[in-house]
Order: C-alpha cells, then sequence, then structure tokens
C-alpha cells in the first residue's frame, strides 16, 4: 500500500501561479504511472495530465503550454506547475498514481482562481 498527499492549493488571481506537490509514503512514482485530476463543482472528474515512468508527460489541451506535470524520485513526489491560471481552472485537483493495475489516489487539494 501506499498513501498519497496533496499539497499547494490555495486562493490565487487569474494569471497567477501554483505549484501542487503529490508526496507519496514510500518510493513509488519511479515505478508508478503519475497523474494528476481535478473536479468542479458539478461536474466529472476530467485527467489534466500524466507523467510515465519514462518520463513522457501528456496534457490535456486546455492546459497545454501552461501547466507542467514533473517528478522527483529521491523524495517521492509529483508535481503539477500550473501558470497563467484561470478562473476556469478552480477545482478539487486530485494526484493518482498507477503501479501495475493497483490506482492509488490521494484526498484532493481545492484551487480556487478569482479576482
Amino acid at each position: 500500500q501506499v498513501q498519497l498527499v496533496e499539497s499547494g492549493g490555495g486562493l490565487v488571481h487569474p494569471g497567477g501561479s501554483l505549484r501542487l506537490s503529490c508526496a507519496a509514503s514510500r518510493s513509488f512514482f519511479a515505478l508508478a504511472t503519475g497523474a494528476w485530476y481535478r473536479q468542479a463543482p458539478g461536474k466529472q472528474r476530467e485527467l489534466v495530465a500524466t507523467l510515465t515512468i519514462g518520463g513522457s508527460a501528456n496534457y490535456d489541451d486546455f492546459v497545454k503550454g501552461r501547466f507542467t506535470i514533473s517528478r522527483d524520485n529521491t523524495k517521492n513526489t509529483l508535481y503539477l506547475q500550473m501558470n497563467s491560471l484561470k478562473p476556469e481552472d478552480t477545482a478539487v485537483y486530485y494526484c493518482k498514481g498507477r503501479l501495475l493495475l493497483d490506482d492509488y489516489w490521494g484526498q484532493g487539494t481545492q484551487v480556487t482562481v478569482s479576482s
């Protein structure tokens, strides 16, 4: 088992930046595909970005060019750097790690973009 804990959310003005972190309780993201999802009120959870074991990153079109997913294997942590934030980015952000056939989720962190 592994526990994932997100942090870094908060309130930011449009155009601002935040960096989300997802810390694993043990060595994990070096062996697992990492991903960030988000869920806005009244909407389904949607995939934001993924990072493969080999280091390939993929983004959904609505964040491409603004968000960057990365990891630090020495810290067992997955990151999501979010720049040029828009009000429509407001959501609870969740990290997920997939190891073999098992998915592990964090508890979520709230991001609110508002003036």
